[in-house]
């Protein structure tokens, strides 16, 4: 008898277990692949704000204390196919020495084999003010002898959540011997306001 309980009481045990892990699986089989939320959720608000960022680009190619370096060239004879990582200073004035606002960061790649143009597929890192530890990503294209070039902002984190807009880009001055280039940026971004609301801000380049 006290055989035949014992066996009972083992039997239920395994049971409770295997309804317990059916349960378990039935939980975690049950939450959606994909679900919509409601922006509020977030702490986001719908992208309303509009922001206007002005600086200016360093792109280093020759010197001690070069911002972008070449990692790849195709096999041509001509600049076509090759690719550079930048690591370019974002600066309030022309001066590559005046404040430092941000870094433009990642890559670019020669794209024409009839003409000066780039694929451009980089963050704007910023570091001032209430955008310090946001960013902006760009990417598009880049006909650098063109006099105003506009490449699309598809995105952002930070202050910038949501961001989309465009960057205009304009040639301050190049160095035929270097390749050195600085260049004039006008970004123009919509995007969600409410951790600019929160901080109760206001910060401008400039």
């Amino acid at each position: 008898m006290a055989e035949l309980l014992l066996n009972l009481s083992s039997t239920a045990v395994f049971l409770l277990a295997v309804l317990s892990l059916t349960s378990s699986f039935a939980t975690i089989e049950s939450k959606p692949f994909a679900r919509v939320l409601s922006p509020s959720s977030m702490g986001l608000t719908k992208p309303k704000k509009l922001s206007h960022l002005h600086f200016y680009f360093h792109d280093i190619v020759v010197g001690k204390n070069a911002t972008a370096i070449r990692v790849a060239k195709a096999p041509t004879k001509t600049a076509f196919g090759a690719v550079v990582v930048i690591d370019d200073p974002l600066t309030v004035g022309p001066d590559i020495d005046s404040k430092l606002v941000g870094k433009a960061q990642g890559i670019y790649v020669t794209t024409s084999q009839t003409e000066a143009s780039l694929l451009m597929a980089y963050n704007f890192a910023l570091m001032q003010g209430v955008y310090n530890g946001s960013s902006l990503s760009v990417m598009g294209r880049n006909p650098v002898f063109s006099d105003v070039r506009e490449m699309p902002v598809i995105g952002g984190s930070g202050v910038f959540r949501l961001a989309r807009g465009y960057a205009e880009a304009r040639t301050s001055r190049y160095d035929y011997n270097t390749g050195n280039a600085f260049v004039e940026y006008n970004v123009y971004v919509l995007h969600s306001d409410s951790l600019v609301q929160s901080l109760k801000l206001i910060f401008t380049f400039g």
